[in-house]
């Protein structure tokens, strides 16, 4: 009897893979932004969709991130499903006003008769010198207005699976790479940006966590290459007798309450980790939600593990000492258990 394989992608590839999947089953895809066609995406997310479907469906925009993502949100309005790519999360500011005053509320103001069905992809995160205006996270600022989807994939499965939902989803969507998970050769390896990915389409709901490692002891949650560094963390803690569960959130809006409350009834301790900045964050929501409703489970007060509140620097050093990593993960483990 043959053993199906399934092959391995890049984290790039298998969102490429899932934006080709869905332009040949819905000609109402379209894909645009800064260097998407002939250079397949600066971080590879577009790669070989310009030549396979031509520039009527993959179009290179001029840099003018409040033009084009203003035309995506017209375009959807008149039926169209489009893929628009915002570089990076940090060059949200000179189309704010698109996003968070148009993008997020014209379905709620128009009392639901109009659908908005953009996935509006960007890259975050640290750890290669890009320095204050390149490196940031920021998944939190826009979890914190209504009407937005938050998407963040860690693996390739993940990724490929969570794209399909979000070009079917008739509701906004922005979907962030970290860029330390897209399997690029010009950054720092990462085993976990390969992975096996089925050829097939498939889609991973919105508002469903993935454990990805069962633990007793505590519990680890995060998101995007931050889950790469828990596990990384938990091997070395699991040397120690210590056996953390690291619980992926994958998405933050919707987010999956139930997941979360359940592991940490079982470990009754919860360390979230964060590549954003500390304050009035995801780490402060998620250690929110979680002791409102495991206060008398919990052996130990929540801990938050995330960036200092200061711009990203450029020295790689400096850099390094403010991002989250597997070590600091693992100290503030033991910190909590001792």
């Amino acid at each position: 009897m043959a053993t199906r394989t399934t092959r391995r992608l890049t984290t790039a590839r298998a969102i490429s893979e899932a934006i080709a999947q869905e332009m040949e089953r819905d000609p109402k895809v379209f894909v645009m932004g800064e260097d998407v066609g002939v250079y397949g995406g600066i971080f590879g997310a577009t790669g070989g969709l310009g030549e396979k479907f031509g520039r009527e469906r993959v179009m290179d925009t001029p840099i003018s991130e409040t033009a084009f993502i203003g035309a995506a949100i017209g375009a959807a309005l008149e039926g169209m499903r489009p893929v628009v790519e915002l570089m990076f999360v940090d060059f949200f500011g000179v189309a704010m006003d698109q996003i968070y005053n148009q993008l997020a509320k014209i379905t709620y103001m128009s009392g639901g008769r109009l659908k908005v069905p953009v996935v509006l992809t960007t890259a975050m995160g640290g750890g290669y010198s890009d320095a204050a205006q390149h490196s940031q996270t920021l998944c939190g600022l826009f979890a914190h207005l209504p009407g937005l989807k938050i998407v963040i994939p860690s693996t390739p499965y993940d990724a490929k699976g969570l794209m399909i939902s979000a070009i079917r989803d008739d509701n906004p969507v922005m979907y962030f790479m970290h860029k330390g998970v897209m399997g690029l050769g010009w950054m720092t390896p990462l085993a976990g940006a390969t992975g096996p990915v089925p050829e097939e389409p498939y889609t991973i709901p919105f508002g469903q966590a993935d454990v990805k490692r069962l633990g007793r002891d505590v519990t680890i949650a995060t998101v995007g290459l931050m889950v790469h560094r828990a596990l990384a963390a938990a091997t070395a803690l699991a040397g120690e007798g210590i056996e953390a569960e690291v619980v992926d959130l994958r998405t933050l809006v919707p987010l999956d309450r139930q997941t979360l409350v359940d592991s940490v009834r079982k470990t009754r301790r919860l360390l979230v980790v964060d590549e954003d900045y500390r304050s009035y964050g995801m780490s402060g929501e998620i250690a929110a939600v979680v002791t409102e409703e495991t206060f008398r489970d919990l052996a130990g007060p929540v801990r938050r593990l995330a960036t200092p509140d200061v711009p990203i620097p450029y020295s790689r050093p400096l850099e390094q000492f403010v991002l989250p990593d597997a070590d600091k993960i693992a100290a503030a483990v033991r910190l909590m258990l001792n």
